[in-house]
């Protein structure tokens, strides 16, 4: 029996090893094939790993539901499928971020700087009418920037520029957040990457654009030392007032070459870095602010990062202010005041950024015709010769604005000022000085458009221009609950122009004769701010209208000399306004840039128009616009007295061209303005002024 059972286990143990044998041998076999996969793979590269991981992930695909899974388990990936998945998104993204590292060269050429050229812009009639440029870059190496005003640089930008790799990996995050998001790609880049972005590629925020900035940064970082890098940055930099480059900038902004800047100097064009148009100071008192706290910022932040003794720091307590920047030349006379203009308008309708406008090259075709432009000019010179300045205060300070204006919106002529390279501000466009009584026509046209309300709630009343108002002088205003009563207790009455009572009078005559009482009184019953939007309508801008008080309607809205020419543009085209623009065109190098256009709508009934254009012919023929009768037929014309006597105009149209004109005193230092009284040697009790009666009737009857 022993002997039995020793035999049969020792049968028992080579039968189980001729069992493993064969098992032994699919494995070999299975082995050596995985082995020839891996070959393979290694054969192929990285394209080869993907398609092998590929396929192990077809074979590793969950099969649902799971087969020997219960309830939720049936449908929840195995930890090897979900490994097998991340992987081959890993794999696939760093394979897709390692082609287009090696497909991304640095360019050979830089950007627009070595093309770089002057803007230019064109009469209506396509003639070249001014230039300007060229675009203000000088390079400067990199020992003739201080130290400290290099470190400016970096504290606000890039302070870990000398041991970075080129690119910020959390601005990055930032970026891809941000397009994810739906935003911008925008912020976090490094000195490279700005450099990059500078010198190479183009301004615009996009993923891909920022993609190819960060594999050239990484390539010029291993190519290129960090002080050329930090050179090139300085160089290629926008600064504001058409300055690329530090040395320009320290030219622009403190008449100085950039090896005399101070650290602080050098801390305010550093903020400069962020945006120009944000913080040049000479841009607004909101630009001042901002580059005041950029600055302290910048200052403070070199002490932190140890590039500024606190003992220095504490000596910076006064802003550097910069000085005012530059008239170009080139742009003497009125010239200067139609390139603002036209480069305003640009801007506020087109893509194009002040930024785009320094690079140059833009070709601006405006709507300013050069007869009627030096034909105002002359007007405005012939029509105040008797002003003499040194002999009488009165006539000194005086500001002169004008415009002309096209029923269909273009401007044809302007005037500025005396010469736009002794006076930059463009007195055209100033929106301090009242509209005066030359607003009555507004009042009349909001009530032929609205009628009139007498008792609160009650109905409203059309009104005609035949219906008839009281014009005594010194009538107490009313509203439907009785007497207005102003905030020093008293009944506020209209006083009409030398005292003079009208009687009973139609309003068709009130608005020739410019009658205060009934103009005043009128209002009221329309509503003013009914009459502010009739106004609106017809092109004021809603932000220059004055309070609503019963001297509203007396023209305490204080529009432009362009608007008020367009607004009363209106009344010539039957009832259609026009948004006045001064450009037809924008090109660079050939390539048409989109401009928006003006296009007339709707803003009066044309019989309200009619009824309005038939007052003002009534005004001319024997009221307030009468010194616009030797015009010629067809003319409509109105003068206007500003509250307190401290402004006049003259305002109206023949045939489709408005032309409006303004007057005031204003003080220098104050900037407030002066009353009339006694201009030009007139009595002091005499209101307003003849002098844009004058300017006006002098250029229409020549245009």
């Amino acid at each position: 029996m022993f002997g039995q059972g020793w035999g049969t286990a020792v049968s028992e143990r080579h039968s189980r090893a001729g069992a493993r044998k064969p098992l032994a041998s699919v494995r070999g076999r299975r082995g050596q094939r995985a082995r020839s996969r891996r070959g393979a793979t290694g054969a192929t590269g990285a394209l080869g790993f993907l398609g092998a991981l590929g396929a192990r992930l077809a074979r590793l695909r969950p099969a649902y539901p799971r087969p020997g899974r219960t309830g939720a388990r049936r449908w929840i990936p195995s930890w090897r499928q979900t490994l097998g998945l991340f992987g081959c998104l890993f794999g696939t993204l760093a394979a897709a971020v390692t082609v287009l590292y090696a497909t991304t060269d640095i360019p050979t050429d830089l950007n627009a700087f070595a093309t770089q050229q002057d803007n230019v812009y064109y009469w209506a009639d396509g003639s070249e009418m001014a230039r300007t440029g060229p675009v203000n870059r000088q390079d400067a190496a990199l020992d003739k920037v201080p130290e400290k005003v290099r470190w400016a640089a970096l504290a606000a930008e890039n302070e870990t520029f000398y041991t970075d790799s080129g690119v910020s990996v959390s601005g990055m995050t930032r970026a891809v957040t941000r397009m994810i998001g739906g935003g911008d790609t925008q912020g976090g880049s490094t000195i490279t990457q700005q450099y990059v972005k500078n010198a190479y590629l183009n301004q615009r925020q996009t993923f891909t654009r920022k993609l190819t900035e960060m594999f050239i940064a990484i390539k010029l970082d291993n190519k290129m030392s960090k002080s050329d890098i930090l050179q090139g940055y300085l160089n290629t930099s926008w600064y504001g007032r058409g300055s690329y480059g530090i040395q320009r900038a320290a030219h622009a902004y403190y008449g100085k070459d950039v090896s005399e800047l101070t650290p602080s100097e050098g801390a305010f064009l550093a903020s400069l870095l962020k945006g120009a148009g944000l913080y040049d100071p000479s841009l607004g008192p909101k630009n001042h602010e901002r580059a005041v706290e950029r600055w302290k910022w910048i200052l403070d932040r070199m002490v932190t990062i140890g590039k500024l003794s606190p003992q220095e720091r504490a000596t910076y307590t006064t802003f550097p202010e910069p000085k005012a920047p530059p008239k170009p030349a080139g742009l003497t006379g009125q010239t200067g005041y139609l390139v603002d203009t036209a480069h305003a308008y640009v801007l506020a309708h087109t893509d194009v950024s002040d930024k785009d406008f320094d690079l140059g090259g833009y070709q601006i075709h405006t709507t300013f015709e050069k007869p009627k432009v030096d034909g105002l000019a002359k007007a405005v010179t012939d029509a105040t010769r008797g002003l003499d300045p040194d002999k009488r205060e009165a006539d000194r300070d005086v500001r002169i604005g004008a415009a002309s204006v096209m029923a269909d919106g273009r401007i044809v002529a302007l005037y500025g000022g005396p010469d736009y390279l002794k006076q930059g501000f463009n007195d055209a466009n100033s929106t301090v000085v009242p509209a005066g009584t030359a607003f009555a026509p507004f009042v009349y046209a909001s009530a032929l458009t609205n009628g009139i309300q007498r008792e609160r709630g009650g109905p409203r009343i059309p009104v005609t221009p035949a219906t008839v108002y009281d014009g005594d002088d010194k009538i107490a205003i009313r509203t439907p609950e009785g007497p207005y009563w102003d905030r020093s207790g008293k009944i506020v009455k209209g006083r009409n122009e030398g005292g003079k009572s009208w009687g009973k009078i139609t309003l068709r005559d009130a608005v020739a004769q410019s009658v205060n009482s009934s103009v005043m009184q009128l209002g009221m019953d329309v509503g003013l701010d009914k009459v502010g939007r009739t106004a609106v309508q017809c092109g004021i801008l809603e932000d220059s209208l004055g309070p609503q008080v019963p001297a509203f309607s007396l023209g305490t809205t204080r529009p432009s000399a362009i608007r008020m020419a367009a607004a009363y543009a209106t009344f010539a085209a039957k009832g259609m306004n026009a948004e006045p623009y001064s450009v037809t065109e924008v090109s660079r190098n050939g390539d048409p840039v989109p401009v928006e256009k003006s296009v007339a709508v709707r803003a009066l009934s044309a019989s309200v128009a009619g009824a309005v254009d038939d007052a003002l012919r009534l005004g001319v023929q024997k009221g307030r616009g009468a010194a616009a009768k030797t015009v010629g037929a067809g003319t409509a014309a109105t003068a206007g007295t500003g509250p307190d006597n401290k402004s006049a105009w003259f305002a109206g149209y023949r045939g489709t061209v408005a032309t409006a004109v303004s007057l005031s005193r204003i003080d220098p230092k104050s900037q407030e303005l002066l009353p009339l009284d006694g201009l030009g040697g007139t009595a002091k009790s005499v209101q307003g002024s003849a002098y844009p009666g004058d300017i006006w009737t002098r250029f229409m009857a020549k245009r």
